[in-house]
C-alpha cells in the first residue's frame, strides 16, 4: 500500500518514512504543499499523511484542493494545531482523521490501518479468501494453517490484492500502489513478483487463488 507523507520537519519526515517502510508500506515524502499537489496528481495513493503548517500551500489548502478535484484518498492530518476549532475545520474540509503532535507511532500505525480497512470494507485487519489468511497487523500469512514466508514486497503485493479481492488489477495499478518514485526496475517487475507469489501461495494447493486475466492483469479470487 502506498502512502504520501507531507511533512516539512525533515527529521520527522525521515523517521515517518523509515518506520512506514519497515511496516511494508511504499512511501513517498515531500516537505511543502506545492510538491504534495504534484505528487498527488501523478500517483495513486492509498493514504496521505498531511501536516497543516507547511510552506507554499498549507495542508488545509492542499486538502481542500484535492477534495474539490474529487480525490477521495484518505487523509490523516498530523499536526501541532490542537484546538477543537482546528480539528473541526480539518475534518469539515474532508480529512478522515486528525492526530496531534507529539504522537505515539503505534497509534499512528493503528489509525493508518483503520483508514485502509475502511477503504476495503473489511471489519478487521485480517483478510481471508478461501483457506488463505493475511494478517495485516502481524504480517503473518497462512494457508490451510501453514505459515507462508513472504518478502516485504511479496507481502505488499498480496496485501494489495487481498484488500481488492475479486477485482481485476492491472499491472500498472499494482505497480502504482506497491512501488514508490524511487523504483527504477524493469517493466515486467509485477509479473516477476506474481510468479514468486504463485510459487508460495498456490503451487502446493489444489485450489488456485491468483489468476491471470489476459490483456488486463491479475485477480485474487476463488473460481468455481
Amino acid at each position: 500500500m502506498r502512502i504520501l507523507i507531507v511533512e516539512d520537519e525533515k527529521d520527522l519526515q525521515n523517521v515517518l518514512a523509515n518506520r512506514l517502510k519497515v511496516e511494508n508500506y511504499s512511501v513517498d515524502a515531500c516537505g511543502n504543499g506545492s510538491d504534495a499537489l504534484d505528487y498527488i496528481s501523478m500517483a495513486s495513493y492509498d493514504l496521505i499523511v498531511l501536516d497543516i503548517m507547511i510552506p507554499e500551500v498549507n495542508g488545509l489548502e492542499v486538502l481542500q484542493h484535492i477534495r474539490e478535484e474529487g480525490n477521495r484518498t484518505p487523509v490523516l492530518l498530523l499536526t501541532a494545531k490542537d484546538t477543537i476549532e482546528d480539528r473541526v475545520k480539518g475534518l469539515d474540509l474532508g480529512a478522515d482523521d486528525y492526530l496531534i503532535k507529539p504522537f505515539a507511532f503505534d497509534e499512528l500505525l493503528a489509525r493508518i490501518r483503520v483508514l485502509m480497512r475502511r477503504q476495503s470494507g473489511n471489519t478487521s485487519n485480517v483478510y481471508e479468501i478461501g483457506d488463505l489468511v493475511v494478517d495485516c497487523n502481524t504480517h503473518k500469512v497462512t494457508r490451510q494453517g501453514k505459515n507462508i514466508d513472504l518478502s516485504s514486497k511479496e507481502f505488499a503485493i498480496l496485501e494489495y490484492m487481498i484488500r481488492n479481492k475479486d477485482i481485476v488489477l492491472s499491472r500498472d495499478n499494482i505497480e502504482q500502489h506497491v512501488w514508490n518514485y524511487d523504483y527504477e526496475g524493469g517493466s515486467n517487475i509485477v509479473d516477476v513478483y506474481i510468479r514468486y507469489l504463485r510459487k508460495k501461495i498456490d503451487n502446493d494447493f489444489e485450489i488456485k487463488l491468483i489468476h491471470t486475466i489476459r490483456g488486463s492483469g491479475y485477480v485474487l479470487r476463488i473460481e468455481s
